[in-house]
């Protein structure tokens, strides 16, 4: 079994913290790890797993080499993706990269920015999964709701609302629905919150996409034909890829296959969604509020609070979000969170660059972090990580101070 780390997206919606050029699978948001490492520390444990194939887009893939190789995990190839055309296309590659050699493993499908505190049931549903997806079947699994979510596409079970302990055949995919529709579905027992995560052979994922979407997998063969290798990475071809349609996996296979079939999950899931879903996992002090960092909350309940930089005091509000970084600040009520995408949007409209960058930046070599900027300066912090090197550069029209405060 390969797992698939599925690690693209801008991750606006936990903005300002998460950006495009660092999403929030790259922060440790709940612990030490990051979102994408703990999708593959959650692993540890499973029989018969070879090194994971991570797809990501090509601006992050030393942000994801450099978090592989913290967890001192094998890297048999990122697979850089030039433009993104969603996961259909992305999921083709991987398929196709693994029968290259004449073998049909089971993939393991995940997307790399989810949340799950039950590692014990997560494994066990994956266990449950397996026979159905050696016969065949494209196994999608199910997460069992806690409640009316407007946030999430819903799968529809043929089972009967009572087995919820097998695997049954997928009847019907739906929409992200309206509070009372979904009120319904969570009252029937027939339906579940759709988690974007699959397992299935590589060669049953290929035979129905070239049923459906035959175009895909011509993209996706002649994007990895005409792929270039270059040290941890496989950069996918342009051209090809870009010719491809761009659509998801639901769209392109699932709703369509008469091999789908889903398995339940009760495992403390999450897709990080929001803030307001990050304090909903988060641990909480007696009067309901969450925190990172460097943080003071008084007379203050049910509230979440980020901090990166500074010390951020939060006094006699509720229900509120505060998230703090070298550059920006939001504070908003949790019930208007779905208001940050139209913030994000202004933004981007306006031509600013904190939608994009952080004022760290992260490099193969270090970091640097931009402390000042003006007509005709800049000011950056360089760190160089031990034994790394930056590139050697020369600059005709600008001059550089460089001043080493600490290390040779």
């Amino acid at each position: 079994m390969i797992p698939v780390i599925l690690s693209g997206g801008s991750g606006t919606r936990l903005w300002p913290l998460s950006r495009a050029t660092r999403p929030k699978q790259f922060f440790a948001l709940l612990d030490n790890h990051s979102l994408l490492q703990n999708t593959l520390l959650r692993l540890d444990g499973l029989p018969g797993l070879q090194p994971p194939v991570v797809i990501c887009n090509e601006a992050h893939r030393f942000l994801v080499a450099e978090q592989l190789r913290e967890l001192s995990m094998p890297m048999p190839g990122i697979i850089l993706e030039p433009v993104g055309r969603n996961t259909a296309p992305a999921i083709a590659v991987a398929a196709l990269q693994a029968v290259a050699a004449g073998d049909d493993p089971l993939l393991l499908v995940l997307p790399s920015d989810h949340v799950i505190t039950d590692i014990s049931a997560f494994q066990r549903s994956i266990t449950l999964a397996l026979p159905a997806a050696e016969q065949g079947k494209l196994v999608t699994f199910g997460v069992v709701p806690t409640h009316a979510h407007t946030g999430y596409g819903y799968i529809r079970c043929a089972d009967t609302p009572g087995n919820k302990h097998q695997v049954a055949a997928v009847e019907q995919f739906c929409e992200k629905p309206e509070l009372a529709r979904a009120e319904q579905y969570v009252s029937s027992g027939m339906y579940f919150w759709n988690s974007g995560m699959f397992l299935f052979k590589a060669s049953s994922y290929l035979s129905e996409l070239e049923q459906f979407s035959s175009g895909i997998v011509t993209a996706a063969k002649q994007s990895l034909h005409n792929a270039a290798t270059d040290l941890d990475f496989i950069r996918l071809d342009e051209a090809s890829f870009s010719a491809c349609p761009a659509d998801s996996i639901d769209y392109a296979v699932m709703e369509k296959s008469a091999n789908a079939v889903m398995v339940p999950l009760a495992a403390g899931w999450s897709d990080i969604g929001s803030w307001d879903a990050l304090w909903q996992v988060a641990a909480k002090d007696p009067q309901g509020n969450a925190y990172r960092g460097d943080a003071l909350l008084q007379q203050c309940r049910d509230s979440y609070v980020h901090a990166t930089e500074r010390l951020v005091t939060v006094v006699g509000l509720d229900d509120v979000v505060v998230v703090e970084t070298k550059d920006a600040v939001l504070v908003a009520a949790k019930q208007a969170l779905q208001d940050v995408k139209h913030v994000v949007d202004k933004l981007q409209k306006a031509g600013r660059t904190e939608t994009e960058l952080h004022r760290e930046v992260l490099r193969p070599w270090g970091k640097y972090n931009l402390v000042n900027t003006g007509s005709r300066y800049q000011v950056k912090h360089i760190s160089v990580k031990p034994g790394a090197k930056m590139s050697v550069q020369r600059h005709h029209h600008r001059a550089e101070h460089w001043v080493v405060v600490s290390g040779t």
